[in-house]
This record gives structure tokens, C-alpha cells and sequence, in this order.
């Protein structure tokens, strides 16, 4: 099997696991989107831990506690990724899967922007463009709901801002979990602490698979960004920005056909204006990767050539120099 074919199989692994993810919230009911939540920090990172003792790989974690920069900016994709989890599974339990839907529809727009204001990206006009026509998807469901579609809003912005934080910390998708993990645990195991004392704990004291579902929380949200890990790894950028787009359209599906959830034709509209604004993003994200590859292949293909040439004409100082003034008038 190539890398590339491996790495499409954990590409579709990872975004395929979390479009599906509307389906493995509701089966943890009784227990409320808290309780999901503390469960799931908690044996995230018992999960990623064994993973680490496994691999004996423990080497990074001293360099990082001594980074203040790194270990701060991974506080706050912990905030932020702890607010997207809350707000998810709240959302889906709820039966706004949706309205989740979009919210990672729209989050590749939010990424872009947050380039541009944060980190003082240059945009292509087809990017402004697209971020343009995601703007009037929000203001067209916005003006036909009466208010802003803030489960979206929120998802997008918080998974966006995660991916930023993210990025500036430049920590391996592991070890950054390891560490953010580490980061909800006490507040997890202290809310889990709470709900036993007083009584309302679902945990341990439903039906028994229901426990057990809330356990293996840590190794559900593991196991795909493990898999994105290895795609990442084999996949060029141009790939992985169209297999994202997998997660949501499952989840879309999951809330029509499962959860038998309707939407206004306003709603429709807008997500069919969110489309056109993705679907002009992928074209100029393609068009770009395929002029960069051709642009690769050039600049190897002429370095190969002046290597050759080099070291054909290197057998005397005489020949080299001939050679050189041959050179510049080509260049």
C-alpha cells in the first residue's frame, strides 16, 4: 500500500469518526452535556497517557514546562477547545445538530480570517471573495431567524481559535494533548467529584454500558486526531482541506436523516450560500497547490540541469569558466 493511499484511508478515518460523532453523544444519556464533558477531559488524557508509556516518549515534556510562551498559548486551546467540546455536545444532545453542522462549515472561513487579522496573512482576491459570501451567509440567517446563529458562531470561532493557538505553540499533535488534557483534568475530576456527592451523577450509576461509553469518551476524541496525524503526514494540504469538509456534511446527514431534524428554507439558503463560498475557496486552494507543485518542479528540474551542467564542465578551470559565462546570459 503507498503512503499516499495510507494516509487517505486515516484522512477518511479521522473526519469520518468525527462527522459520526452526532450519533455517540446521545447514547450517554441520562448523563447532561457537564458531566459528557468533565468525562470526556478526564479520560482523554488517561487515554493519551497510555499511549505516551506505550511509546516510552516522554523526553519532549521538559523542554515544554520550561517554555512559558508554549505552555500558556496551549492554556488557551485548552479553554477554547473545552468551550467547542461543551458547546457541541450540548448542541447535538439537544437536537441542533444542524446548527453544529454549520458551524464547521463555516470554520475554514473563520481560519482564513483570523490569517489575516491575526497573523497579517495576505489574502488572494478569490480568498476575500469567499470570506465575503460567508459574511452574507450569517447576515442572511441572522435576519431570517432574528438573531445570530450563535451555535455556529461559537463552534467556528472557538475550533478557529484553537487551530491558532495551535499553530503559534507548534507542539505535535500528541504531545499538545497530552498537555491540554492535563490542563481540564482537575477541573474535571473536581465537577465528576461534585455530581458524586451531591448525588446526581450519572457516571457509575446508570445502566452499565452507559458508563462504559462515558469512559471510552478519552479514546473516541484520541483515536481521530491520531489518524489526522498520520494523513497530515501523507497527504499534501490541498487534500486535507477537501477532506475536512467530510465532517460536516456527515453531521448534516446525521441531523436529517437520524435525528429527523428540519430546517426553514431560509436556513437551506444560507447553507447553500456557505457552499458557494467553500466550493471558491477549494477552486483557488487547487489552483494555487497546483501552481506551487509546477513551480517545485521547475526549480528542481532547473537546479538538476545547472548541477549536471556543473559537473560536466568541472573537469577544468578553463572549462568552469567558460561554462559560467555561458550561464548568465540563459539565466
Amino acid at each position: 500500500m503507498t503512503e499516499r493511499r495510507r494516509g487517505l484511508i486515516f484522512g477518511f478515518g479521522a473526519y469520518g469518526i468525527w462527522g459520526l460523532f452526532p450519533l455517540y453523544w446521545p447514547l450517554l444519556e441520562p448523563a447532561g452535556a457537564g458531566e459528557i464533558l468533565a468525562c470526556r477531559m478526564l479520560w482523554s488524557l488517561v487515554s493519551v497517557a497510555l499511549v505516551l508509556a506505550t511509546m516510552r516518549h516522554w523526553a519532549w515534556a521538559g523542554p515544554l514546562l520550561r517554555s512559558p510562551r508554549k505552555m500558556l498559548l496551549l492554556l488557551g486551546a485548552s479553554v477554547c477547545i473545552s468551550v467547542n467540546w461543551g458547546t457541541y455536545i450540548w448542541a447535538v444532545n439537544a437536537g441542533h445538530v444542524i446548527d453544529a453542522a454549520l458551524g464547521y462549515f463555516l470554520n475554514p472561513l473563520v481560519t482564513v480570517l483570523f490569517g489575516v487579522l491575526i497573523l497579517h496573512e495576505r489574502l488572494r482576491p478569490a480568498q476575500w471573495l469567499a470570506v465575503g459570501i460567508g459574511a452574507v451567509a450569517v447576515l442572511e440567517l441572522a435576519f431570517a431567524a432574528g438573531h445570530l446563529p450563535w451555535i455556529a458562531l461559537v463552534l467556528a470561532c472557538s475550533f478557529g481559535t484553537y487551530g491558532l493557538l495551535k499553530k503559534l505553540a507548534a507542539v505535535p499533535a500528541l504531545e499538545s494533548m497530552a498537555v491540554e488534557s492535563g490542563y481540564q483534568f482537575v477541573p474535571a475530576l473536581g465537577y465528576l467529584i461534585y455530581l458524586q456527592v451531591a448525588g446526581t451523577a450519572v457516571y457509575g450509576h446508570a445502566a452499565w454500558h452507559v458508563t462504559f461509553l462515558l469512559t471510552l469518551a478519552g479514546a473516541v476524541t484520541l483515536v481521530p486526531l491520531l489518524l489526522f496525524a498520520g494523513a497530515t503526514n501523507r497527504l499534501p494540504l490541498s487534500m486535507i482541506g477537501l477532506l475536512q469538509f467530510l465532517t460536516p456534511v456527515l453531521q448534516l446527514l446525521c441531523g436529517v436523516l437520524v435525528n429527523h431534524e428540519t430546517a426553514a428554507g431560509s436556513e437551506w439558503i444560507g447553507f447553500g450560500i456557505v457552499w458557494v463560498a467553500l466550493t471558491v475557496l477549494t477552486v483557488d486552494g487547487l489552483r494555487q497547490a497546483g501552481a506551487s507543485r509546477a513551480a517545485a518542479q521547475t526549480s528542481a528540474a532547473a537546479q538538476t540541469a545547472g548541477a549536471a551542467q556543473a559537473s560536466g564542465s568541472g573537469s577544468t578551470p578553463s572549462s568552469t569558466s567558460n561554462a559560467s559565462l555561458v550561464a548568465k546570459p540563459s539565466a
